[in-house]
Protein backbone atom coordinates (compact mmCIF):
# COMPACT_ATOMS: atom_id res chain seq x y z
CA UNK A 1 0.00 0.00 0.00
CA UNK A 2 1.26 3.33 -0.99
CA UNK A 3 0.66 5.62 2.27
CA UNK A 4 1.06 9.43 1.82
CA UNK A 5 1.89 12.18 4.61
CA UNK A 6 2.19 15.91 3.79
CA UNK A 7 3.68 19.01 4.91
CA UNK A 8 3.13 22.38 3.55
CA UNK A 9 4.65 25.91 4.99
CA UNK A 10 2.62 28.19 3.35
CA UNK A 11 -0.12 28.40 5.92
CA UNK A 12 2.56 29.26 8.06
CA UNK A 13 3.88 31.93 6.16
CA UNK A 14 0.65 33.30 5.21
CA UNK A 15 0.44 33.90 9.40
CA UNK A 16 3.60 34.51 11.02
CA UNK A 17 7.45 35.55 10.17
CA UNK A 18 8.85 33.20 12.32
CA UNK A 19 10.59 30.02 11.42
CA UNK A 20 8.71 26.90 10.35
CA UNK A 21 8.57 24.27 12.86
CA UNK A 22 6.45 21.28 13.77
CA UNK A 23 5.31 21.17 17.42
CA UNK A 24 7.31 18.02 19.34
CA UNK A 25 3.62 15.70 19.64
CA UNK A 26 3.14 16.46 15.67
CA UNK A 27 6.26 15.01 15.60
CA UNK A 28 6.25 12.30 17.68
CA UNK A 29 2.83 10.80 16.49
CA UNK A 30 4.46 11.67 12.56
CA UNK A 31 6.97 9.62 13.59
CA UNK A 32 5.44 6.62 15.09
CA UNK A 33 2.93 6.72 11.91
CA UNK A 34 5.56 6.46 9.65
CA UNK A 35 7.15 3.76 10.92
CA UNK A 36 4.34 1.63 11.77
CA UNK A 37 3.47 1.89 8.11
CA UNK A 38 6.71 0.58 7.28
CA UNK A 39 6.83 -2.27 9.81
CA UNK A 40 3.60 -3.56 8.32
CA UNK A 41 5.32 -3.48 4.63
CA UNK A 42 3.51 -0.28 3.48
CA UNK A 43 5.54 2.16 1.41
CA UNK A 44 5.42 5.74 2.78
CA UNK A 45 6.03 9.49 1.13
CA UNK A 46 6.24 12.52 2.49
CA UNK A 47 4.93 14.76 0.14
CA UNK A 48 6.07 18.63 1.07
CA UNK A 49 6.53 21.94 -0.13
CA UNK A 50 10.60 23.42 -0.78
CA UNK A 51 10.86 24.45 2.64
CA UNK A 52 8.80 21.65 4.34
CA UNK A 53 11.06 19.49 2.55
CA UNK A 54 13.95 21.10 3.62
CA UNK A 55 13.01 21.66 7.22
CA UNK A 56 12.54 18.01 6.97
CA UNK A 57 15.86 17.09 5.91
CA UNK A 58 17.45 19.88 8.04
CA UNK A 59 16.60 18.17 11.50
CA UNK A 60 17.57 14.90 10.29
CA UNK A 61 14.70 13.01 10.06
CA UNK A 62 13.91 12.35 6.62
CA UNK A 63 14.93 8.45 7.49
CA UNK A 64 11.34 8.09 8.57
CA UNK A 65 9.89 7.70 5.07
CA UNK A 66 10.63 6.02 2.09
CA UNK A 67 10.96 8.88 0.33
CA UNK A 68 10.69 12.67 0.77
CA UNK A 69 8.98 14.39 -2.29
CA UNK A 70 8.55 17.91 -3.35
CA UNK A 71 5.14 17.90 -4.90
CA UNK A 72 3.22 20.60 -3.43
CA UNK A 73 3.57 24.35 -4.83
CA UNK A 74 5.45 26.73 -2.67
CA UNK A 75 2.99 29.80 -3.81
CA UNK A 76 0.09 27.09 -3.61
CA UNK A 77 -0.94 27.95 -7.12
CA UNK A 78 -2.58 31.12 -5.92
CA UNK A 79 -4.48 29.89 -3.44
CA UNK A 80 -5.00 31.72 -0.08
CA UNK A 81 -3.12 29.71 2.48
CA UNK A 82 -4.30 31.61 5.65
CA UNK A 83 -8.19 30.09 4.37
CA UNK A 84 -7.52 26.85 2.88
CA UNK A 85 -4.38 25.72 5.30
CA UNK A 86 -5.20 21.90 4.16
CA UNK A 87 -4.90 22.58 0.53
CA UNK A 88 -1.49 20.75 0.39
CA UNK A 89 -2.91 17.49 0.94
CA UNK A 90 -4.88 18.24 -2.20
CA UNK A 91 -1.98 19.08 -3.74
CA UNK A 92 -0.02 15.61 -2.90
CA UNK A 93 -3.10 13.81 -3.91
CA UNK A 94 -2.92 15.00 -7.01
CA UNK A 95 0.83 13.64 -7.63
CA UNK A 96 0.52 10.61 -5.62
CA UNK A 97 -0.75 7.61 -7.68
CA UNK A 98 -3.47 5.88 -6.51
CA UNK A 99 -4.82 3.43 -4.83
CA UNK A 100 -3.31 5.11 -1.58
CA UNK A 101 -3.96 6.20 1.65
CA UNK A 102 -3.16 9.65 3.22
CA UNK A 103 -2.87 10.03 6.62
CA UNK A 104 -2.67 13.22 8.96
CA UNK A 105 0.54 13.57 10.84
CA UNK A 106 -1.39 13.58 13.65
CA UNK A 107 -3.03 10.11 12.79
CA UNK A 108 -1.63 6.53 13.95
CA UNK A 109 -3.43 3.51 12.07
CA UNK A 110 -2.10 1.01 14.15
CA UNK A 111 -3.64 -1.71 11.71
CA UNK A 112 -5.61 -1.50 8.70
CA UNK A 113 -9.01 -2.71 7.83
CA UNK A 114 -9.26 -4.95 4.15
CA UNK A 115 -9.82 -2.13 1.73
CA UNK A 116 -12.18 -2.97 -1.47
CA UNK A 117 -13.27 -0.64 -4.44
CA UNK A 118 -14.81 1.62 -1.47
CA UNK A 119 -13.27 5.08 -0.45
CA UNK A 120 -12.51 4.56 3.21
CA UNK A 121 -12.15 7.89 5.45
CA UNK A 122 -12.08 8.48 8.95
CA UNK A 123 -15.57 8.91 9.45
CA UNK A 124 -18.72 11.35 8.99
CA UNK A 125 -19.85 14.31 9.61
CA UNK A 126 -23.03 16.24 10.49
CA UNK A 127 -24.26 19.13 8.30
CA UNK A 128 -24.32 21.41 10.97
CA UNK A 129 -24.98 25.17 9.42
CA UNK A 130 -22.68 26.87 11.14
CA UNK A 131 -19.46 24.67 9.71
CA UNK A 132 -21.25 23.50 6.02
CA UNK A 133 -23.41 26.31 5.21
CA UNK A 134 -25.43 26.41 2.05
CA UNK A 135 -23.30 27.21 -0.89
CA UNK A 136 -25.15 30.52 -1.38
CA UNK A 137 -23.06 31.40 1.59
CA UNK A 138 -19.66 31.35 -0.35
CA UNK A 139 -18.17 34.66 -1.82
CA UNK A 140 -17.11 32.89 -5.48
CA UNK A 141 -14.93 34.62 -8.27
CA UNK A 142 -16.41 35.09 -11.56
CA UNK A 143 -16.46 32.61 -13.24
CA UNK A 144 -17.27 29.80 -10.68
CA UNK A 145 -20.58 27.64 -10.75
CA UNK A 146 -21.89 25.10 -8.68
CA UNK A 147 -22.11 22.03 -10.20
CA UNK A 148 -26.07 21.19 -9.67
CA UNK A 149 -25.39 17.75 -10.25
CA UNK A 150 -23.70 17.37 -6.65
CA UNK A 151 -25.83 16.30 -3.82
CA UNK A 152 -25.57 18.69 -1.12
CA UNK A 153 -26.76 16.36 1.76
CA UNK A 154 -24.45 13.92 1.51
CA UNK A 155 -22.46 13.99 4.62
CA UNK A 156 -18.84 15.07 4.45
CA UNK A 157 -15.99 13.27 5.20
CA UNK A 158 -13.19 13.67 7.52
CA UNK A 159 -10.15 13.09 5.77
CA UNK A 160 -7.46 12.62 8.54
CA UNK A 161 -7.73 8.73 7.29
CA UNK A 162 -8.46 8.72 3.34
CA UNK A 163 -8.22 5.41 1.32
CA UNK A 164 -9.24 6.27 -2.74
CA UNK A 165 -9.02 3.08 -4.44
CA UNK A 166 -8.92 4.56 -7.86
CA UNK A 167 -7.04 7.17 -10.10
CA UNK A 168 -10.08 8.39 -12.40
CA UNK A 169 -12.37 9.58 -9.08
CA UNK A 170 -8.81 10.64 -7.46
CA UNK A 171 -8.42 12.80 -10.28
CA UNK A 172 -12.07 14.17 -10.62
CA UNK A 173 -12.61 15.21 -6.77
CA UNK A 174 -8.76 16.72 -6.39
CA UNK A 175 -9.46 18.89 -9.67
CA UNK A 176 -13.15 20.18 -8.30
CA UNK A 177 -11.72 21.01 -4.93
CA UNK A 178 -8.78 22.91 -6.14
CA UNK A 179 -10.96 24.37 -8.38
CA UNK A 180 -12.73 25.97 -5.40
CA UNK A 181 -10.13 26.89 -3.36
CA UNK A 182 -8.89 28.84 -6.48
CA UNK A 183 -11.73 30.82 -7.39
CA UNK A 184 -13.20 31.45 -3.85
CA UNK A 185 -13.16 35.00 -2.00
CA UNK A 186 -12.93 33.69 1.81
CA UNK A 187 -14.30 36.92 4.48
CA UNK A 188 -11.96 35.75 7.35
CA UNK A 189 -14.76 32.62 8.03
CA UNK A 190 -12.31 30.17 6.84
CA UNK A 191 -13.12 27.19 8.25
CA UNK A 192 -16.00 26.94 6.55
CA UNK A 193 -14.18 27.38 3.05
CA UNK A 194 -11.75 24.40 4.08
CA UNK A 195 -14.53 22.21 4.97
CA UNK A 196 -16.36 22.48 1.57
CA UNK A 197 -13.26 22.14 -0.37
CA UNK A 198 -11.84 19.62 1.17
CA UNK A 199 -14.61 17.00 3.21
CA UNK A 200 -17.98 17.80 1.34
CA UNK A 201 -16.78 17.86 -1.76
CA UNK A 202 -15.50 14.38 -1.41
CA UNK A 203 -18.93 13.26 -0.04
CA UNK A 204 -20.41 14.73 -3.05
CA UNK A 205 -18.13 13.57 -5.63
CA UNK A 206 -18.53 10.45 -4.16
CA UNK A 207 -22.73 10.19 -4.28
CA UNK A 208 -22.39 11.56 -8.02
CA UNK A 209 -20.00 9.09 -9.32
CA UNK A 210 -21.62 6.30 -7.45
CA UNK A 211 -18.30 5.74 -5.38
CA UNK A 212 -18.93 3.31 -2.47
CA UNK A 213 -17.74 4.79 0.96
CA UNK A 214 -16.86 3.31 4.26
CA UNK A 215 -15.59 4.86 7.86
CA UNK A 216 -13.31 3.38 10.16
CA UNK A 217 -14.28 5.67 13.02
CA UNK A 218 -17.96 6.84 14.24
CA UNK A 219 -18.59 10.45 14.71
CA UNK A 220 -20.59 9.46 18.25
CA UNK A 221 -17.54 7.52 19.18
CA UNK A 222 -14.78 9.43 18.73
CA UNK A 223 -13.90 10.35 22.30
CA UNK A 224 -14.06 6.84 23.52
CA UNK A 225 -10.75 4.84 23.12
CA UNK A 226 -9.27 3.50 19.95
CA UNK A 227 -7.47 0.32 19.36
CA UNK A 228 -7.13 0.91 15.94
CA UNK A 229 -6.50 4.29 15.83
CA UNK A 230 -4.99 7.11 17.55
CA UNK A 231 -5.69 10.69 16.37
CA UNK A 232 -5.08 13.68 18.50
CA UNK A 233 -7.76 15.46 17.79
CA UNK A 234 -8.40 18.41 19.95
CA UNK A 235 -5.81 17.31 22.56
CA UNK A 236 -3.37 19.10 20.39
CA UNK A 237 -5.42 22.68 22.08
CA UNK A 238 -5.26 20.74 25.50
CA UNK A 239 -1.60 19.64 25.66
CA UNK A 240 -0.73 23.30 24.34
CA UNK A 241 -2.55 24.81 27.29
CA UNK A 242 -1.53 21.68 29.81
CA UNK A 243 2.25 21.80 30.22
CA UNK A 244 2.32 18.57 31.99
CA UNK A 245 -0.04 17.31 29.76
CA UNK A 246 2.20 17.66 26.58
CA UNK A 247 5.03 16.46 28.71
CA UNK A 248 3.51 13.44 29.66
CA UNK A 249 2.31 12.46 26.06
CA UNK A 250 5.46 13.30 24.43
CA UNK A 251 6.99 10.96 27.16
CA UNK A 252 4.49 7.44 26.22
CA UNK A 253 5.49 8.66 22.91
CA UNK A 254 9.57 8.66 23.29
CA UNK A 255 9.00 5.55 25.08
CA UNK A 256 7.17 3.70 22.48
CA UNK A 257 9.26 5.00 19.44
CA UNK A 258 12.46 3.70 21.76
CA UNK A 259 10.67 0.62 21.82
CA UNK A 260 9.16 -0.78 19.05
CA UNK A 261 11.59 1.24 16.45
CA UNK A 262 14.74 1.06 18.57
CA UNK A 263 16.65 1.83 15.20
CA UNK A 264 14.92 5.41 14.86
CA UNK A 265 15.57 5.89 18.56
CA UNK A 266 17.65 8.66 17.21
CA UNK A 267 14.65 10.27 16.35
CA UNK A 268 13.56 11.18 19.76
CA UNK A 269 16.72 12.48 20.67
CA UNK A 270 16.34 15.29 17.70
CA UNK A 271 12.75 15.62 18.96
CA UNK A 272 13.64 16.64 22.11
CA UNK A 273 16.24 18.95 21.26
CA UNK A 274 14.69 20.47 19.46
Amino acid sequence: MRVVYSLSTAPHYAKSDEKFSLERFELYTAAISALTRRQDGDKTEMHADSAGAAYIRGIGIAGLWDEVLVTIPDDFEGIDARAFWAAGKLFALRAAKAPLLMLDTDFIAWKLPEFSDKIVAAHREELMPDVYPPTGFFDMKKGYKFDGAHDCSALPLNTAFLYLPGEDFKRYYVARSLRFMKYANPRGDYLRYMVYAEQRLLAMCARYKRQGVETVLDWDKLRFPQVSYTHLWGAKQVMRENKSEYERFCEKCRDRLRRDFPEYGYVADIIEKL
